[in-house]
């Protein structure tokens, strides 16, 4: 009876793929201050610039398509901020609602995002900025779709030790505090997205990692995308072609040195990743292959021999957007947080009363909170985007149900609320736990609501 050796074969999708990239760099003096810490309110300077992708994916020509937006921005204070931007670019392009991720880097070193910080220093830039960016992005899906092409995407799984855990138990006390923790081992899964021509040629890479961009904290005053610029560089310069970043579930991750003012230390921290990056792009097959084993050949030992071999790349898209409802922690009235903050003297104390109070607005009275969830489905692989900052179980769990298929997952798209921890971690004081206004097991329930969707879009294959 003859073996059958399995074939290994990377996750792809072959259709019309279109990306573009623009400079979306803010002006100094723009409204910054992202740490309570800061001594600062207005950026004074620029240390690289920020940049909003595109990528474009459709089966045919005349098919809706689905499009990405990667932003070097940090996280949405308000819901009506979101919509502010992202609305308008579903009203321009007349795309449907699930048909659109917007994935914001998460940078702790981008200008600030809500316009209620009107009457803040530099707080006049804000609205001017975000119609900037909107527009950006309307002229960047057109320009994607205008260079569409029939191209290969082929994902392949790597690994960076950039991230580390940053869930760190203060010495003498049961705080958890935000820092690196040497005993608790992170996630360091690196998913890397290589996107080829006829010629196959590579014309665009996207990188999903997770990894929070804290490099640069409160004594940094300059404009930076953190790690993600420089890692960005690095894969273009060794592509030549568009990169695009992907932020993972990243809640408990961070890098092992961060909190500084040192911008080389972000661009050290971005060349780790754009190097694991490359090395990922070097480990794939050529496009539209699988390696088969072909024959054993007797010389000093007996050596199986594994070839090459062309391999149909699936043309499956489909989108869809579900809801899920968390369940919301006892949260302080409306009323009473603004109370607290109008009567705040505290810097530090104040700016986390003003994040409490966006937050409170964004779920509402009830006691429960309607969350959405992206799920997209590309040939053999699937996308997946929520808005909260969900711990890395979100994507360790879904890649261990769905080992035959590439899965990136991304925190912070389209909106942003609140922390997703583990259920295991409700009792301790901890910043993710008392942040959040979700309610223990949302992170569980956002699991297996993603897993029952991924499983029903696969078997509509």
């Amino acid at each position: 009876m003859k073996t059958i050796y399995p074939e290994f074969r990377h996750s792809g999708f072959y259709g019309l793929i279109g990306l573009s990239q623009s400079d979306i760099t803010p002006p100094v003096g723009i409204y910054a201050r992202n740490w309570g810490a800061a001594k600062t309110d207005v950026a004074t300077g620029v240390h690289q610039p920020l940049l909003l992708g595109c990528i474009t994916f459709q089966s045919v020509a005349t098919a809706q398509p689905l499009v990405i937006i990667t932003v070097d921005l940090g996280w949405w204070k308000n819901i009506q901020d979101e919509r502010f931007v992202r609305q308008a670019i579903l009203d321009a392009l007349k795309i449907d609602h699930a048909n659109l991720m917007i994935c914001l880097s998460h940078t702790h070193a981008g200008p600030g995002l809500c316009r209620d910080d009107v009457s803040k220093p530099g707080g006049q830039y804000i609205e001017p900025y975000l119609l900037h960016v909107r527009d950006s992005a309307i002229a960047a899906v057109r320009k994607a779709l205008s260079g569409a092409s029939w191209s290969n995407l082929t994902w392949h799984y790597g690994s960076c030790n950039l991230a580390a855990n940053r869930d760190l138990t203060e010495a003498g006390k049961t705080r958890t505090v935000v820092g690196f923790n040497p005993a608790a081992a992170p996630d360091n899964t690196l998913l890397v997205g290589r996107i080829t021509n006829s010629e196959g040629d590579i014309t665009g890479t996207i990188v999903n990692y997770a990894c929070h961009p804290t490099t640069l904290a409160w004594d940094n005053q300059l404009i930076s995308p953190d790690y993600v610029g420089a890692m960005r560089s690095v894969v273009q310069d060794g592509t030549q072609a568009p990169c695009m970043f992907l932020q993972g579930a990243s809640g408990e991750l961070a890098p092992t040195e961060q909190y500084s003012g040192d911008t080389t230390l972000a661009e050290r921290h971005g060349k780790q990743l754009g190097y694991a990056v490359l090395s990922t792009l070097q480990a794939m097959l050529a496009p539209g292959h699988l390696l088969a084993f072909d024959s054993i050949v007797e010389s000093g030992a007996p050596l199986a021999v594994w070839r090459q071999k062309e391999s149909q790349v699936l043309r499956d898209l489909s989108a869809r957007v579900v809801s899920v409802k968390l369940p919301l922690k006892e949260l302080e009235p409306l009323s009473v947080i603004e109370k607290q903050w109008e009567n705040c003297t505290d810097h530090v104390l104040k700016e986390r009363l003003w994040r409490k109070l966006n937050v409170r607005k964004a779920v509402g009275n009830g006691s429960m909170a309607t969350v959405p969830l992206w799920v997209w489905q590309l040939g053999n692989s699937f996308l997946t985007g929520q808005p909260n900052e969900a711990y890395s179980l979100f994507q360790t769990n879904l890649r261990e149900r769905f080992p035959s298929y590439a899965i990136a997952v991304m925190n912070v798209v389209n909106g942003h609320i609140g922390y997703l921890p583990p259920q295991g971690l409700y009792n301790d004081d901890r910043y993710a736990v008392w942040q959040t206004p979700f309610a223990k097991g949302s992170l569980e329930t956002l699991i297996s609501t993603a897993t029952e969707a991924i499983q029903l879009m696969a078997n509509k294959k």
